[in-house]
């Protein structure tokens, strides 16, 4: 599994509240993402910083999202341009359900 960490700057502040709804504007895009098997998004606490942490299979999976245009619409949505951090994710803790995920 990968995990990419997805930042951006704001040109603006954002509320949580703010966020939050343009987050759920957005979120219908990445549910039938093939590989995709979580997105956290996520807000620095001074609101100047947005993004997401995703949780995918495999990097094949990962880059098939991260296109130039999929960098432009999130410009166009936010007003700033992506940076990428892939990380390896060999094992998930995941309390929701009470599993722990391994990549093999």
């Amino acid at each position: 599994m990968i995990t990419v960490l997805v930042q951006f700057q704001l040109p603006n502040p954002v509320t949580r509240e703010k966020a939050r709804e343009v987050f759920l504007s957005t979120a219908p895009k990445y549910r039938e993402t093939p590989g995709l098997i979580r997105k956290n998004y996520v807000l620095s606490q001074d609101g100047k910083t947005a993004g997401g942490a995703y949780l995918w299979k495999s990097r094949e999976a990962a880059d098939r999202l991260y296109t130039d245009e999929w960098k432009k619409f999130i410009f166009d949505k936010y007003g700033g341009y992506p940076s990428l951090t892939y990380f390896e994710t060999p094992v998930v803790v995941d309390n929701a359900i009470g599993e722990t995920i391994t990549d093999d």
